[in-house]
């Protein structure tokens, strides 16, 4: 996935969860923070990051928050907006084998009985259609592995109870953790952040939901899912 022009600065503060201060060629700015999770690990003050520019001139906060260096030389894509594509993309690019062979991606469909939208919704003649939730990875710590999630997710636990419902009833779903970030080699349910989630995690699995990992090459000027990571439930 191309990314629109961006401009380095350095983090000042992430003041709350939707505006960060930053700066940029010595002068402070606001910026979007399109991620409102606790961005563990990713937000310390003095941090190199990269903000890409509004087209809409009439909008409130003209710099997005895409980017930040959360060690040196890695790159960590923040933006929760942009997982589904990157998901999809790699999809239609054959990247993900256990999601093959589907004519078709539809994003946002409605289903289940708790009012949800799923992410992807593949479907291709002669087989029943297959459910993705996507799940956006920025937190790791050092031995290299990711962790989700980084806060508690309530909503997180409602998509796991839909997709085990589509199994029962003879569909296919999957989970697909989109880590981007380059230096994570495993990722982990974050037990000690939301004990609930990784329980449900690991029934969810057990259950027949299909619990996927995809690494990403983050640059300034790209981000690509380009290999398959384990996901480890001890």
């Amino acid at each position: 996935m191309r990314l629109p022009p961006l401009v380095e600065g350095r983090l000042i503060v992430r003041r709350n969860r939707f505006v960060a201060e930053v700066e940029v060629d010595g002068q402070p700015v606001e910026a979007h923070c399109p991620n409102t999770g606790s961005m563990l690990g990713c937000k310390a003050p003095g941090s190199r990051v990269w903000l890409s520019r509004a087209e809409n001139l009439a909008r409130k906060l003209a710099w997005t928050w895409e980017i930040v260096e959360a060690r040196p030389g890695v790159l960590v894509g923040l933006h929760t907006g942009r997982p589904n594509g990157l998901v999809e993309e790699a999809i239609r690019a054959g990247r993900v084998p256990e999601l093959a062979g589907y004519g078709s991606i539809r994003r946002e469909v409605r289903y289940g009985c708790e009012n949800s939208r799923i992410d992807l919704l593949l479907e291709g003649a002669g087989r029943p259609p297959c459910y993705v939730e996507v799940k956006n990875v920025t937190a790791a710590v050092a031995d290299g592995v990711g962790l989700f999630p980084d806060a508690v997710t309530e909503r997180g636990a409602k998509h796991l109870r839909e997709m085990m419902a589509v199994v029962a009833g003879g569909g296919r779903a999957a989970l697909v953790f989109c880590v981007q970030r380059g230096d994570v080699g495993e990722v982990r349910p974050a037990d000690a952040i939301d004990p609930d989630y990784g329980r449900m995690l690991r029934q969810a699995r057990a259950a027949g939901v299909a619990v996927l990992a995809l690494g990403a090459v983050v640059t300034p000027g790209e981000i690509v899912l380009d290999r398959p990571l384990p996901v480890v439930c001890p």
